[in-house]
């Protein structure tokens, strides 16, 4: 039985020792939107309308992705008791990025509501990191 015997305790509030996350890929996804959104703007071509649309909205999905890992894999109980205002800054910026946000939209404005939102999220983000 001590051959299975744990030697050395760990604690982590993450799935991995810390590092592995960063709302800085969320932002990357977003400015791609909003890059995207600008071609569009520019482009009287359908068929390269119709191939910017698709990836803008594969961007919004991986926003959404990004953003809701670090709600479930990175953020914890302290972390909200903390910043309460969280739960209600990530179930906004995923709305953002999902259908009646930068996914169904080329609004510019909304692509920067969205990149305002993640700036706000990745504030909490780096002062939790200093903790």
């Amino acid at each position: 039985m001590r051959l299975f015997a744990p030697t050395v305790d760990v604690k982590a509030h993450c799935d991995l020792p810390c590092g592995v996350y960063d709302p800085a890929q969320a932002r990357i996804e977003a400015e791609s939107i909003k890059a995207v959104i600008a071609k569009v703007a520019d482009s009287d071509d359908p068929d390269f309308r119709t191939r910017a649309v698709l990836i803008k909205e594969q961007r919004s999905e991986l926003v959404k992705h990004h953003l809701w890992v670090l709600w479930t894999d990175y953020f914890k109980p302290p972390h909200f008791e903390k910043y309460p205002q969280l739960h209600t800054l990530v179930n906004e910026a995923t709305k953002l990025a999902g259908a009646t946000g930068t996914k169904g939209s080329l609004d510019a404005e909304v692509a920067d509501q969205l990149l305002a939102k993640i700036d706000e999220i990745a504030e909490i983000f780096w002062e939790t990191k200093k903790a």
